[in-house]
């Protein structure tokens, strides 16, 4: 059996909010193509439009399931019933998938975690697709999922950016963290690493470097795909950077939802926040073009409550 995994991110453009990067692996059959699990999970998954009565999850990049006038029923449902999670709360959610960053968030002034969820699909329709969508993986011999996440909140993403003078330098430090974290969590089998492109970036070898053990080896460099090798390693390691990969990899789609629906609710728990302070203020979701007057908005609750401009407002 060899791994899939998909590598994606959500919040990367943003002033306000966490910064959230996400990898999702599977076990697959030898002889299935990485591109298949769209079509060998059909019964379970869709992708693209659909019906308005199909039943099947929705799998693709964030950018088509998550609408901000549907809300995150979309993103939850799929979270939900590929990784067979169990009501809870928000605390609970980012216990399990983003572990080492429980600290860096309960830093953060805004931050509970006490959301109830699920808290946009149905629990009960989520409950009935679960044993479904495991049924569809055991007859094509995919299964083992893992979900991980890493989350970056201002204060760090600051100091990551002014430190190498790159805002790229958040997104080398989440992916280095999760190839590291994931690396021991997808044993034996060959590894496929799919990654959505870093902004313009096409040299990647010196970040994988970092976090395998073993030789990385240049396959090619480009605008369209860079690829790569592990040689020396225990098994064998390939890993494909490419632009929009998140609608061509389903772990990669699976990934950029994984990321999103965790940021969309760490947004929420924003804005709450806030509001609770400043009743009229309007929601954001963190844009250049909305952020500003949030921002402004809040100064005089941040001298309040002592907190720093530098702790809630990114600087790239």
């Amino acid at each position: 059996m060899a791994w899939i995994l998909g590598i994606d991110e959500a919040g990367y453009g943003p002033n306000l909010g966490p910064f959230v990067m996400s990898a999702v692996a599977c076990r697959v059959a030898d002889d299935l193509p990485p591109t298949d699990l769209w079509q060998t999970l059909e019964t379970s998954v869709r992708r693209g439009r659909a019906k308005k009565d199909d039943p099947r999850i929705h799998v693709d990049d964030s950018k088509v399931v998550y609408k901000a006038a549907k809300g995150l029923a979309g993103l939850e449902r799929a979270a939900f019933t590929v990784f067979g999670l169990a009501a809870g709360t928000l605390h609970e959610l980012t216990s399990r998938v983003c572990p080492d960053d429980q600290e860096e968030l309960a830093a953060e002034v805004w931050y509970r975690g006490e959301q109830a969820l699920p808290g946009y699909a149905e629990s009960a329709d989520l409950q009935a697709r679960i044993p479904h969508f495991a049924a569809s993986c055991e007859e094509a011999r995919v299964g083992d999922w893992v979900a991980r996440s890493v989350v970056v909140c201002p204060r760090r993403f600051n100091r990551l950016v002014r430190n190498a003078d790159s805002k790229g330098a958040v997104l080398a430090y989440a992916f280095i963290r999760l190839l590291t974290d994931m690396l021991p969590r997808t044993p034996g089998g060959s590894l496929s690493v799919y990654v959505d492109k870093q902004g313009g970036r096409n040299s990647y070898a010196s970040q994988i470097q970092q976090a395998v053990h073993g030789m990385v080896v240049v396959v090619e460099e480009g605008a369209k795909r860079s690829a790569y090798r592990v040689v020396g390693a225990d098994r064998t390691i390939e890993l494909s950077f490419q632009p929009r990969a998140d609608g061509e990899q389903f772990c990669v789609a699976l990934a950029s939802m994984v990321s999103k629906y965790l940021r969309e609710l760490f947004m929420g728990e924003f804005n709450r926040f806030w509001q609770s302070h400043l009743p009229d203020l309007a929601p954001t979701a963190g844009y250049p073009a909305d952020a500003p007057r949030y921002f402004a908005a809040l100064g005089p609750i941040l001298a309040r409550l002592d907190v720093a401009a530098d702790d809630v407002w990114r600087c790239r």
